[in-house]
């Protein structure tokens, strides 16, 4: 790993943004212990081919790292579903990453970038679009730290393939993850875990709502079961291909 270090990354609470419906449906929490998932998933992929989606591939992940219970759906889904179309900074193709920041504006940064250049990308209409879901845990885990600077090839505004290639290096020397600046915002701090038992299993908390004026996501919007609540507007550093 060259020159980094190992740094002890003690995070109360860790934030992430993911797609979601409001309000949410969630498969697979508490029904089994995670001994029991292969099977579940080899009986739900002959009775119900659509629920065995939700499961994805166990393969990706040691039985001995599966995590069960509340919350657990989380954790497991980016393992489970590593897409061939959407490879991250810190994964591949082929092995899957969590990535949590260490504020809920860090997060709204990182997500906004790539909403923004997915929108852009497909010239989509002004409105109010793209559904997230914030989910809120706790890391203590001993990670690869790259923040003290020297990395700056894996920290590349837009290409990750120096930073797929010293994470699948990490991942195949048993890290458990890495701890890296944000990209997307200054001061921040992001990780990325190579296994679902590296993290608390999250909760789950605001759900959000972006706003795309055809340029940039100006606005969010938090969702509530009485309705529509409060609307924060970003400046303009926050996003942007």
């Amino acid at each position: 790993m060259g020159d980094a270090s190992i740094s002890r990354i003690n995070w109360p609470r860790y934030f992430r943004l993911i797609n979601s419906a409001y309000p949410p449906i969630d498969l697979f929490e508490d029904i089994a212990d995670p001994a029991d998932w292969m099977l579940l998933g080899a009986a739900e992929g002959k009775t119900n081919p659509r629920r065995a989606e939700t499961i994805g591939n166990l393969d990706n992940i040691p039985a001995a790292r599966r995590v069960g219970g509340a919350g657990a759906s989380y954790v497991m889904s980016p393992f489970t579903h590593c897409s061939p179309d959407k490879p991250g900074r810190f994964h591949d193709r082929t092995f899957g990453a969590f990535y949590g920041a260490d504020s809920f504006e860090t997060a709204v940064a990182e997500t906004v970038y790539h909403t923004a250049k997915f929108l852009s990308a497909t010239d989509e209409a002004p409105g109010w679009i793209a559904d997230k879901r914030e989910l809120t845990g706790a890391i203590d885990a001993d990670l690869i730290d790259i923040r003290a600077g020297g990395f700056d090839e894996f920290l590349d505004p837009d290409s990750y393939d120096a930073s797929q290639g010293f994470a699948r290096e990490a991942r195949d020397g048993n890290a458990a993850g890495i701890v890296y600046p944000s990209v997307r915002q200054v001061g921040g701090d992001c990780f990325a875990a190579f296994w679902p038992d590296v993290m608390a299993r999250p909760v789950q908390g605001r759900h959000i709502k972006y706003h795309w004026d055809g340029v940039r996501i100006d606005l969010i919007r938090e969702l509530t079961s009485m309705g529509d609540g409060r609307v924060y507007r970003l400046h303009a550093g926050v996003n942007g291909p």
